[in-house]
């Protein structure tokens, strides 16, 4: 059974979105894909088990949150 999920993270600008994507493409090679509009980040997982989607999105987000701080720590 394959299993697929989306997950959509928007950014204050393109750039914030760009820097974002730069930062997290190298962690997720192999894993998912990911493409830029814009301001705006689309990630889609594909899997076989609901495990395996959930450890990649648990992975992603806490990478995101990292990337956030990052950004926002710049942007003071």
């Amino acid at each position: 059974m394959q299993i697929k999920a989306k997950i959509k993270m928007e950014y204050g600008n393109e750039k914030q979105a760009t820097i974002a994507k730069k930062s997290l493409d190298p962690d997720n090679e192999g894993y998912l894909t990911s493409k830029q509009k814009d301001s705006i980040l689309v990630f889609n997982l594909e899997g076989d088990s609901l495990r395996t989607i959930l450890a990649t999105a648990d992975d992603l987000i806490f990478n995101e949150i990292t990337v956030e701080k990052i950004l926002q720590n710049n942007k003071e």
